[in-house]
């Protein structure tokens, strides 16, 4: 049983591979009449990918995507990203000196220099329990309105919750009676 196959479940990566195979091929019969050219003699390595095949210029380090766009191959370099870092690196560091040279130029707006960071205070923090003259009596500190607050809210939802189950089960025990 002889099977055929179309040439449309072929990929495309696998045709470009191939265009690139016979291309290389077609090249190596007419290297002896002639020097070889760039691609031949190792400067550009080249690897399928899945839209065509990633060129790498082995010599400065440029990296192209190939593909096949209708009226013949095309080359497109790939942007580096290393070389955008180190312009946006470069860029940081001058905004950096210009920055530094404006605050240098500044008059100074302490004029002595403070020895010890100013005390960061905590509003929910609790203050510690004072020692009275030398007893040993530890003072407790009253709770907030806040807490107050928050504590009757609790009790009043009890008491009414209480109210409620006794009610309910007056009228289970009068129902049935």
């Amino acid at each position: 049983m002889n099977t055929a196959t179309s040439p449309s479940k072929f990929s495309i990566p696998v045709m470009a591979a191939a265009v690139v195979v016979c291309l290389c091929a077609g090249g190596i019969g007419s290297a002896a009449a002639q020097s070889m050219p760039d691609s031949d003699n190792g400067r550009y390595a080249l690897s399928p990918v899945a839209d065509g095949v990633l060129r790498l210029d082995t010599r400065t380090g440029a990296v192209s995507t190939c593909n096949n766009t209708g009226s013949g191959w095309a080359c497109y370099a790939v942007p580096d990203e290393r070389t955008a870092f180190d312009q946006e690196i470069g860029r940081l560091q001058a905004d950096n000196e210009r920055l530094r040279a404006q605050l240098a130029d500044r008059e100074p707006t302490v004029t002595g220099k403070i020895d010890e960071p100013l005390p960061k205070t905590d509003s929910l923090k609790r203050p510690e329990p004072k020692i009275a003259d030398g007893e040993r009596k530890i003072e407790i500190p009253l709770p907030s309105d806040r807490d107050m607050e928050r504590v009757m809210s609790f009790l009043e939802q009890a008491w009414r919750r209480l109210v409620e189950m006794a009610n309910r089960m007056q009228k289970d025990v009068s129902g049935k009676i």
